[in-house]
């Protein structure tokens, strides 16, 4: 027996000073300076409120959180695609393919669903909760490959196709691999998506910004770029790669395929991976501005630039977030590398089943004559359709504002409008030790329950602010959704605009 005066080991609940081996002093430091705006301050602030909300009704001027914040479709209560959702129920309850149950599943269930869950159970072994190749489940790769050459006209190796968790993770995979030494440098987009800013921190490299140009549809300027890698490596950045949205994110900007080709010639020439984030690349509102992948500009020019491109389940009319499925294909990349990111894949196993049976509905989706193609087809195009009216809606409404200016989005499901502020606000924001963009939208979710990112998150042109707004609420409510901001802003801006007696 243990003596009675031995002393007492440390336990999990111990709060003494000196107690505990990780602490924010002890923790890695890289992780601590990592920023995420999407789910930073003022969506913590909205859970909160939603918490009240739900404790204590009508304790708020606002009855719900309209989370404005996030591309997250289906927490707006987007309709998930029928045909996705029927194969994944076959693919997770395999009794339902049993001959036992066939028959009855044959009546609930359209055929070519209860094909396609068959088929590609026999891709895993019929095992939907087993380990794939880490890669990916090869047939999977071989229907991406498919997509991308009827996409673009020019073939694609499944070889060079990695399936992920996400485009999320595709992207932190590759900068995994760029980033050697505290020295190195990437090229990213301002205003940009925070991912890249927070994985670049995490991994101890450098961002290296160059501006989006706002008065020109949200376009990319050579002319920039050729600037801040000029800036960059004069100041010892050793700058290897240049990433690019497109459609932009927050911008809601769609490169034209001439500047497309500019970028691909500019990488080329200064010898940079280029990344090509394309999850929205369906995600199209315009005529003038289609969407062009830059594998396809590649191939055009029949360049050698190592280029990574994304796609993803998440965004689209598909908007299975949490089902986490994508993929990257790597172009013009050493055999060697090739090696290195299958290593690096087998470190995580596989990306998982279900995600990765969604991207094989995404890029081979029902056909002409299959039993669920008119019914697909319509989900889509609903979707996509509203998803235009409300885009085209809200940036009426934002431009019908004292003191707001909003470009149209071209694609995406963001809107960036840039705001005017009041010097009096600018002032007492400051006072405060707060950025005014999000002393704003502090106070606007605080009037409306209305939940968007400030554009200082996202990074800006300095002395202008902005907000990122997604047009994701359900149409039959963006009325609503409207009146309460266009009362809040009107409000705002004759509060701080009005002389100080």
């Amino acid at each position: 027996m243990a003596s009675a005066n031995a002393t007492a080991m440390p336990t999990g609940t111990a709060t003494t000073a000196g107690t505990k081996v990780l602490t924010l002093e002890s923790m890695n430091p890289n992780i601590r300076t990592m920023e995420y705006a999407v789910r930073g301050a003022i969506p913590i602030r909205a859970d909160e409120l939603h918490e009240q909300l739900e404790t204590q009704p009508g304790s708020l001027p606002f009855k719900q959180i309209t989370p404005c914040n996030i591309g997250n479709p289906q927490q707006l209560k987007q309709k998930p695609i029928t045909f996705l959702r029927q194969v994944s129920a076959l693919m997770e309850y395999t009794d339902l393919l049993s001959p036992d149950m066939i028959d009855t599943t044959r009546k609930l269930f359209p055929a070519d669903a209860i094909e396609r869950a068959t088929r590609n159970l026999s891709y895993v072994g019929n095992a939907a909760g087993a380990y794939t190749p880490s890669l990916g489940v090869l047939e999977v790769r071989k229907n991406v490959a498919k997509f991308i050459e009827e996409r673009d006209g020019f073939p694609a190796d499944p070889k060079n196709i990695c399936l992920t968790t996400g485009a999320s993770g595709a992207i932190e995979r590759v900068l995994d691999m760029l980033v050697s030494n505290p020295s190195v440098g990437v090229m990213i987009p301002i205003p940009q998506y925070p991912l890249y800013t927070a994985t670049l921190a995490h991994l101890d490299a450098r961002a290296v910004p160059y501006y989006l140009q706002e008065e020109n549809d949200w376009q990319l300027s050579i002319s920039d770029l050729e600037r801040a890698l000029s800036e960059a490596r004069a100041a010892g950045t050793d700058v290897r790669a240049l990433a690019v949205i497109n459609p932009g994110n927050p911008t809601g900007g769609c490169l034209l395929e001439s500047n497309i080709a500019e970028i691909v010639q500019f990488c080329e020439r200064e010898q940079l991976v280029l990344l090509a984030d394309e999850v929205y690349q369906t995600n199209i509102y315009t005529g003038t501005n289609p969407f062009v992948s830059f594998k396809k500009v590649v191939s055009q020019l029949g360049s050698t630039v190592e280029l990574f491109s994304l796609h993803s389940i998440s965004k689209g009319m598909i908007g299975e977030c949490g089902r986490r499925g994508g993929y990257y294909e790597a172009v013009n990349i050493d055999d060697e590398i090739m090696g290195q990111l299958l290593k690096l894949a087998s470190v995580s196993l596989c990306p998982n089943v279900q995600g990765q049976m969604a991207v094989d509905i995404m890029v081979s989706p029902p056909k002409p004559g299959d039993a669920s193609y008119a019914q697909y087809q319509k989900e889509i195009s609903d979707i996509y359709e509203s998803m235009k009216r409300r885009a085209k809606k809200l940036a009426a409404a934002f431009n019908s504002l004292p003191g707001m200016t909003c470009n149209e989005a071209q694609g995406a499901m963001y809107l960036f409008p840039r705001i005017q502020f009041p010097q009096a606000f600018i002032d007492e924001s400051k006072a405060l030790g707060r950025e005014p963009d999000s002393a704003y939208c502090m106070q606007l979710l605080e009037a409306t329950g209305i939940s968007v990112v400030p554009g200082s998150g996202f990074g800006q042109a300095p002395g202008t602010f902005h907000f990122r707004s997604t047009f994701l609420p359900p149409e039959h409510l963006f009325d609503a959704l409207i009146d309460g901001f266009k009362h809040f802003h009107t409000s705002f801006m004759a509060r701080y605009s009005s002389p100080k007696i």
